[in-house]
């Protein structure tokens, strides 16, 4: 018996040595495909809780800049109001002055100039920490991810510190070119109009878009310089150095830079202006409401364009308009600018930017 077994073998032998190796490879092959599907799954894995622990870092960073808007708001309101100071001249009017049409007409250019001068600087310090603090979120992420082989990390405390008190050119040097750039504006539009004009909401709302086109388009400088100085040499000054750190700082400086210049910040930080002169208009519009009583004014469509206040009236009403854009609580006024769709899709662009780890090599 085994001798015919052994010859069936003989006669087969090929055959089974192929089945063999065709068994063999399969088997090979099998292991070879669960050691790829658990290496593919593990790195699946491990992109999965970089990319979640990526999102929880810029969700938070957001949080921190959100806070860091409202405490920044008290001293920007309070370097507009020292400048442009218009209750030294509602005291003054309060003394029954001989001068007293000369006050209001200076009240009437300080009023508008300070509350346009606020909604320009509220947009822009909301958008430019929004650049600032996302290059140094994404910074700090790199600083602190797993498997980082930089030993020099990317933003240490000292250059944060220096890198972010740049915001000190839009509350000073930028601050007040702004104002005399609104003042002249305000200026040229409304210096010839009459204290006891009246105007409607729509007629006002036109004094604004003339100022506002003006100032944006009839001033040699661009929007971007009232909030970061250009100039190599105020860069350098900024910077306070010439070491490691501030080599470091006058980096981030002038990728903020190239930021500001980019046509997307350009886009993001229009949107801010029209929708903080939107609000503001909405804020004054309630004042330009008919009467509760007048049906007919009160049922037409344009209603609001029907009632006209003296400006004589509408320089209070406008001049306290400050108190609410620069509210260090969260207003209408900054709520709309802070969750502004186009200012949050424009905040995760710059830390894709800077978290990502090519950046590492460059």
């Amino acid at each position: 018996m085994f001798s015919s077994i052994w010859s069936f073998i003989k006669r087969h032998k090929r055959k089974f040595i192929f089945s063999a190796a065709v068994v063999g490879g399969v088997y090979f092959l099998g292991k070879y495909a669960q050691t790829k599907i658990r290496d593919i799954q593990e790195r699946e894995a491990t992109e999965y809780i970089a990319q979640a622990r990526r999102q929880f870092h810029f969700e938070s960073n957001q949080r921190t800049c959100n806070m860091t808007v409202l405490s920044m708001l008290p001293p920007l309101r309070e370097a507009i109001v020292n400048q442009l100071n218009s209750e030294s001249l509602t005291a003054l009017l309060k003394t029954k002055p001989d001068n007293k049409l000369d006050i209001w007409e200076d009240l009437k250019i300080i009023s508008f100039t300070r509350t346009i001068v606020a909604v320009y600087s509220t947009c822009m310090l909301v958008v430019l920490l929004r650049v600032q603090l996302n290059i140094i979120g994404g910074y700090l992420y790199l600083d602190n991810s797993v498997g980082k082989t930089a030993v020099t990390p990317l933003a240490p405390p000292d250059v944060q510190q220096q890198y972010l008190s740049s915001i000190q050119h839009l509350l000073g040097d930028g601050l007040t070119e702004l104002m005399t750039v609104v003042k002249r504006a305000v200026q040229n539009s409304l210096g010839r109009v009459s204290l006891k004009q009246s105007l409607s909401l729509l007629e006002l709302e036109q004094q604004v878009s003339w100022i506002r086109a003006e100032v944006e388009a009839g001033s040699e400088r661009r929007l971007s310089w009232y909030m970061l100085a250009d100039d190599e040499n105020a860069l350098a000054d900024q910077a306070c150095g010439l070491t490691e750190n501030d080599v470091s700082t006058i980096r981030l400086l002038n990728e903020t830079r190239d930021m500001l210049d980019s046509p997307d910040f350009g886009t993001v930080l229009n949107a801010c202006l029209h929708r903080g002169f939107s609000r503001l208009l909405d804020n004054l519009a309630e004042f330009f409401r008919p009467p509760p009583g007048d049906s007919a004014l009160s049922a037409g469509p344009d209603s609001l364009a029907a009632v006209s206040l003296p400006l004589a009236k509408i320089i209070p009403i406008v001049n306290g308009q400050i108190n609410t854009i620069c509210s260090d609580t969260p207003s209408h006024f900054v709520q709309d600018l802070l969750m502004n769709d186009q200012v949050k899709e424009f905040a995760a662009n710059v830390y894709e930017t800077f978290s990502a780890p090519q950046e590492l090599q460059k």
